[in-house]
Formats: structure tokens, sequence, C-alpha cells
């Protein structure tokens, strides 16, 4: 595993103020305003940073969670209360010490208070190995865990390092297998103090009340949830599959401030308003939707176009990060996204960034396209048990290699232009899938679309199209292709189109496109 990473390094004095870039070490500088951290050998756990920035007489009267299904809500004396009395129990009954590792097996986020303990509700629990001790979240024994209890015994309180582990969590695995990718609390604390900074400034204005669509094992919800409770805001998990219309009710009867989405999600909104669907007047109220933030993939200027159309008092706003960095490490503040249609924002504060020609090894300037590299104290300390893919990714300064093609343009914002491995090459050209993928989606008969590489003799490979039609939809493959080939250069041409029920995608929304390759080769025997 890494070493802990050092305090964020201070940039030097001739950085470039409008981009941030150094031309000396042809580094990108972040430009936002400083945000302070606890000294690195200070004994702290994440819990007790984030709960340090809640007023502590009185707390939050608003709820700190509720359940979009039910109403179910819990307020944050109940939280903190619950939290405390769930890790006496465990500690003192000898579940969990520490160093052991919890795994948390639900369909349900069942409580938030499980960030500390491994458990299994009886309708999953089976899935377990049989040796491993296990607590179920719907039995009485853990609901009596959540009561405080003088029969609890005193134990020895515990030192928690910034360096130790707080979280395994695991990438996506939409191209490959997945890895077990581990955060420290210093990672965590990193993370949220940046954001718990910014709503201290503004601590006139209502609490946030977000809903979260995106399942909290994925580091976007992950850290959307998190953040929540060192902000103080309201989070409203949405546990069913997503459905725009469920959304939009949600909004209204909990007066939502803000979502965030994937841009699968983000599409559906757009069509379900779009349509003039019967129930779309059905929904209620969304005036007070402010922010959306939209996450987990690229996402084009057309969709946010439309998006702004179809809901003209809220601001789209993108993030980036991945699961390596924690949390977004590129994010728009303020009103900037709309200064920048199509990116992903800035730097965040403590980290750097390099654009890599990854042919050379080359670092860039602004505006040249490459692999985005990042250092800072938000990434991981490497992928658990697998030490070469953590030294392929990660070397020995610290840079992480993220796999994603990009430039930085000459304000300093980040556009994210398609992941280099899922790059089709034709003929020695880079077809980004991405750029097919928003372009078949403006078209007026297409729900989605997704676009793979397919091998040819010839060219190497040529992209493929998986469609979805809208329902009744006539559309034929001939006019698929043609609908492409008239915007694009020749070797961007779709050269076949497949027509499917739905794209495949995992939990948190990203098309599985390892599963679109298999259906390929089991469709189209015949030479392309």
């Amino acid at each position: 595993m890494a070493a802990e990473a050092a305090p964020p390094p201070q940039s030097p004095p001739d950085v470039d103020p409008r981009s941030g870039f150094c031309a000396a070490t042809r580094t990108f500088h972040s430009l936002r305003p400083t945000v302070p951290l606890p000294p690195p050998s200070l004994p702290l756990s994440f819990p007790s940073f984030a709960f340090s920035f809640l007023p502590s007489s009185p707390l939050p009267s608003h709820p700190a969670l509720i359940d979009a299904a039910n109403g179910d809500a819990i307020s944050y004396p109940e939280l903190l209360s619950q939290i405390r009395s769930l890790a006496a129990a465990l500690r003192s009954s000898g579940a969990v010490s520490k160093g052991d590792v919890a795994f948390i097996l639900s369909p349900l986020p069942s409580h938030p208070a499980l960030i500390d303990a491994a458990n299994g509700t009886s309708s999953t629990a089976h899935k377990l190995p049989s040796n491993l001790p296990t607590i179920l979240l719907d039995s009485p024994r853990f609901r009596s865990f959540l009561q405080i209890s003088e029969s609890y015994p005193t134990v020895e309180a515990v030192v928690i390092r910034q360096s130790d582990s707080a979280a395994i969590l695991y990438s996506s695995g939409t191209t490959g297998r997945v890895k077990g990718v581990l955060l420290t609390h210093r990672n965590l604390i990193a993370a949220t103090a940046p954001l718990a900074a910014a709503a201290s400034a503004a601590a006139a204005a209502p609490a946030a009340r977000m809903l979260l669509t995106v399942p909290l094992f994925h580091a976007y919800g992950f850290a959307f949830c998190l953040k929540a409770a060192a902000v103080g805001e309201t989070a409203v998990i949405q546990t069913e599959r997503f459905d725009a219309k469920r959304t939009l009710k949600a909004v209204a009867r909990f007066r939502l401030t803000h979502l965030a989405l994937a841009p699968p999600a983000v599409l559906a909104l757009v069509k379900f308003r779009e349509a003039g669907c019967a129930g779309a007047a059905s929904v209620g109220d969304v005036s007070s939707l402010a922010v959306v933030t939209c996450s987990g993939a690229p996402i084009g200027t057309d969709l946010i176009r439309r998006f702004l159309a179809s809901f003209p008092n809220a601001r789209l706003t993108q993030g980036y990060g991945l699961t390596e960095t924690t949390t977004g490490v590129f994010r728009f503040h303020g009103e900037e996204a709309s200064q920048r249609i199509g990116s992903v924002g800035r730097l965040v504060w403590g980290c750097e960034a390099k654009i890599v020609d990854s042919g050379t090894g080359i670092a860039l300037p602004p505006g040249a396209r490459g692999e985005l590299w990042i250092r800072g104290p938000l990434i991981m300390q490497g992928y658990i048990g697998d030490e070469r893919s953590t030294s392929e990714i990660l070397n020995s300064e610290g840079w992480f290699k993220t796999g994603d093609l990009c430039y930085i343009d000459d304000d300093g914002f980040l556009f994210i232009l398609d992941r280099l491995k899922e790059l089709i090459k034709y003929k020695g050209y880079q077809v980004p899938p991405a750029e097919l993928e928003h372009l078949l989606q403006t078209h007026p008969e297409i729900t989605e679309a997704a676009v793979i590489p397919y091998p040819d003799e010839n060219a190497g490979q040529v992209p493929i199209a998986f469609v979805v039609r809208q329902p009744n939809s006539t559309l034929n493959e001939a006019q698929v292709t043609e609908f492409v080939s008239q915007q694009v250069a020749p070797y961007k041409k779709i050269r076949r189109a497949i027509f499917v029920e739905s794209i495949p995608k995992n939990a948190s929304g990203k098309t599985l496109r390892k599963d679109l390759v298999q259906v390929a080769f089991s469709r189209l025997q015949s030479k392309l």
C-alpha cells in the first residue's frame, strides 16, 4: 500500500492565476481558497471530525435522514444517539474491535450507524460465509444496540489515527473486474473539510434537502451521505430502481432542493418532461429544486441545454471524481457551471493535476488532450490485496493515473472526453464512444444509446451502437447509421446498430460495456 499522503503542497509563485498551470513543473494547481486540515499526526477519526462541525447546542432541528419510500425520518439528536449506542454495544460485546473489517449486506441502507458494523438482514445473510460472526439488522438484538443502556461495560477508548483504514469501496468494474479501494480517515477528512467550510460560510442559508438516487456503497452516494452529516443537511434516501416520475414526486413531497444523479437519470428526467406525459402534471410542484449534481460519466452539452430548458429554475452542476479519489477532485462553485457548459469544474483545494501524453509520458499545457493525473490527500492508499494493480496506477511520487482522456482549458476548467481504454481505435484514429452516444441521444426516436468497439480485419476496430427506441418507433438500422454519418467525420461513423430493450448498467448508472461486448459477439456473426 502507498505511504500516508504528505500535506497538500504549496503552489509555486509562477502559477498562472487563470488556469493554475505552472509552466516550470507542467502541473496544474488549485486556485480555490485554502482550507485548513488537522495535522496528519493528530489522532482523529473521520466521524469525530465530521460531527465537530455540527452545533452542539442545540443540534439541527430538521431531519438528518428521510426514507423516500415511506417518509420515516431520523433527527440529528436521534442519529448521534444511536451511533454512540451502536458503537458502545458492538465494542462491549466484542463484535467489533480496532482493525476488524466489517461488511454490510442489505438491500436497504437500513441505518446510517452501520458505517461501523458488520451485518446482514435475514433475507440476505445466507449469502455470507457461515464462519463469519453475523448480526441481523432486522433482529431484536440489533434494535437493542440502538438504545442507550447502562448495562454496556466501560471499554478502553480506542485511539484512531488519520492514517488508519476507514472504508473499503469497490470500483464499478464496467469494463473489467472490480477492485477494493482502501480509504483512510485522512482521505475522508480531506474530502469533507472544504464542503464543511463552504457550508459554514453560508450558515444563514436554509439547510439543503438532497435526494440520493445513487447507491450508498458507491463512492458518489457514499461521499454525499457523509457530506450531508457533516454540514447538517437532510439526506433523503431513495432505494428503489430509478424512475423519473417517482423522483419528481419525491421532489414535490419533501420540497427537495438538491438531486444527486448519474447522466442516464438526467436523460430520463428530461425525456419525461419533454414528452408531456399524462403523469407529468401529477408529480406536483417541483419549484423547490435548485441544484442537480450530475456525475459518474460524461454528459453531453445538448443534454445539459435540454435539462436547463426543462427545469428553468434549477442549476445543473457537474463534478469529477473516482472511487480512488474518495470524492470529486474537480467541481463547480456557485454559478460557475453556467460559464463552462460541458465542463466538470475546477480543481479542488489541496490537489494537483497533470495532463499527460499517454504515449510519451510528457506533461502537457492548457488546452492539450491527454490522460489526467491527480495527486493530493484525496488519493486512495491502494487496492486492497492487489499491490500489482496499485503500482500500475499510483506511482512513487503519489500521482494517480485516472485513465481518462481530458483537457484543462485556459481558465482551469476540466473537460472529460472519454475513458482511454474505451476509445475505439479505427485505422490509427481514436473515436470516443461518449461523443457518439451523446449524438445518438439527440435523435427524437432514441431513448438511450451505447457505443462499443467491434473487431474489424481492415480497420482494427469499428464503432457499433446499441439503441433503445422510443415506444412505437419504427426507426431502423439504416436510419440510425445515416443520422450519425451526416454529422461526424467518416472514421467516426457507426457501422452497425443493434436495437435492445434496455442498456445494461451497474447500480450507479454506468453502462456495462463488457456485457454489451458479449451481446455484440453473439449477435454479429457476419463480417462487418
